[in-house]
């Protein structure tokens, strides 16, 4: 019997702690609500869990968070708070503000953002360029992988580039001439990674002929990064078990994989052994130192490549109206939607007082969409980027801005612009019925049908 009651008291005082912590925290949140409740915002779903409840039904449907954020920042203004239990979020649609905090070093990215990228305990990006918030710690990296990216040895790229954007032709040459469809969200994703494959790492993975894991490991990962990032109580569902096991799996699989290419390349340095002359080398070595468009973008094509097969850095810079068409396709469609920083001090944004503590998104979704800053903006106007046209003023980042910006980016305009000048070079694309331009959001904000294609050759007297 004393047992007994010895063991009901101890209960009774865990069920007290229980309440008094659960108190002060509702307290804590009451605070926090009172600190910046005079930020405009959505009215939150409930006192605890904020908004969260509207991200979670969303993610259900498959709809698109960002074209929520879009709504809110035409709703509420330039500054639209988030609430999530104690966190704070603020959308920042304010070209001032992007302006300054984007482009200046003393701004990190926030705490939640890095924390996703390690996934369900299983290390994926690390503390590596993307996730580093110190700024001394990411400038160091930074500076060992700029040289990898220079515009001189970016040059050297362009021989990789069309050898793998014409593995990408003969695989549609097949098509075409079997009269058949192609998905082409999955040949671009297959093409893109055999490239950085290629000239990042000396690998040939052949993904237009074999179906190979990493495009799917990948995807995994991305997925389980975006669920984190919505649901803070995911990884403790049961149902998600499976998945979370996948995800962790798909990490485990990307990080060995890409281990291995570096140490195998490191011996072979070591040893004198020959080695290509890619991305992983130089850092290494770096390292060891410190409708109408589409006619007007075909006839262009047609007069700086003609029917060459072989097409050259000079050759890129001429196809002006295929970048302005690039640009206009990541106005509307930016794969990467955004990015946050974290705000150390008060600010004032747009007449806000902003106190500190808080993390602020800046959406390019959601400024490539905004009537404001691009007139009638769902319709695709690739003159918005012609050269004489006034320049976007801090509203356009499909690569981000500032000392953060991607580092990869002529890299990646280089790759689209081989790729898409060969495709309309030789072949004409007809969505089949049931196609849309809706998006999902996987991460990365991807086609969500697939965009699957009749692929026809070109009549190349039209």
């Amino acid at each position: 019997m004393p047992v007994f009651h010895v063991f009901l008291s101890w209960t009774a005082l865990f069920l007290l702690f229980l309440i008094v912590i659960s108190f002060g925290y509702c307290l804590y949140v009451k605070h926090i609500h009172t600190k910046y409740d005079h930020i405009p915002g959505p009215p939150r779903d409930n006192f605890l869990f904020g908004h969260s409840p509207t991200f979670l039904r969303l993610m259900k449907k498959g709809d698109i968070i960002h074209d929520l954020f879009l709504e809110w920042a035409e709703t509420y203004g330039p500054v639209c708070r988030i609430n999530i239990l104690h966190y704070v979020a603020l959308i920042v649609t304010c070209p001032k503000a992007t302006k300054e905090i984007l482009m200046s070093p003393k701004y990190p990215k926030d705490r939640f953002y890095s924390k996703i990228f390690n996934l369900f305990g299983q290390r994926f990006l690390g503390n590596g360029l993307v996730t580093a918030r110190d700024h001394e710690k990411w400038y160091k990296q930074r500076r060992i992988m700029d040289p990898a990216f220079s515009s001189l040895y970016l040059r050297g790229l362009t021989g990789t580039f069309n050898e793998r954007a014409e593995k990408l032709m003969t695989t549609l040459t097949d098509v075409a001439d079997n009269m058949t469809e192609a998905s082409m969200l999955h040949l671009m994703n297959s093409f893109t990674l055999d490239v950085i494959a290629k000239v990042a790492f000396g690998v040939d993975l052949d993904l237009q002929e074999d179906r190979s894991i990493f495009p799917k490991a990948i995807e995994t990962c991305l997925k389980g990064m975006l669920y984190i990032a919505r649901d803070i109580f995911y990884e403790y569902k049961l149902k998600n078990r499976p998945f979370i096991k996948k995800v962790r799996e798909a990490c485990r699989l990307l990080r060995t994989t890409g281990a291995k290419w570096i140490n195998d390349r490191k011996t072979a340095m070591q040893n004198g052994d020959d080695v290509p002359k890619d991305i992983l080398t130089q850092i290494i070595k770096t390292a060891g130192k410190v409708g109408f468009f589409f006619l007007r973008v075909k006839k262009e094509v047609d007069d700086v490549v003609g029917m060459k097969q072989e097409i050259s850095y000079d050759d890129l810079g001429q196809l002006v109206y295929l970048s302005q068409v690039l640009k206009e396709t990541l106005r509307m469609y930016s794969t990467a939607p955004g990015t946050s920083r974290e705000i150390l001090e008060d600010i004032v944004i747009d007449g806000i007082h902003i106190p500190r503590g808080v993390s602020c998104y800046f959406s390019s979704h959601a400024t490539g969409r905004m009537e404001k800053f691009f007139k009638d903006p769902l319709t695709f106007d690739p003159d918005r980027f012609h050269p004489d046209a006034p320049k976007p003023y801090y509203c356009y980042f499909p690569f981000a801005l500032g000392p953060r910006s991607c580092l990869g980016q002529n890299f990646a305009q280089m790759e689209a612009k081989v790729v898409m000048a060969k495709l309309l070079q030789r072949f004409d694309f007809t969505l089949v019925p049931g196609q849309t331009f809706d998006i999902m959001d996987t991460g990365t904000l991807r086609p969500k049908s697939g965009v699957v294609c009749s692929v026809r050759h070109r009549d190349q007297n039209k």
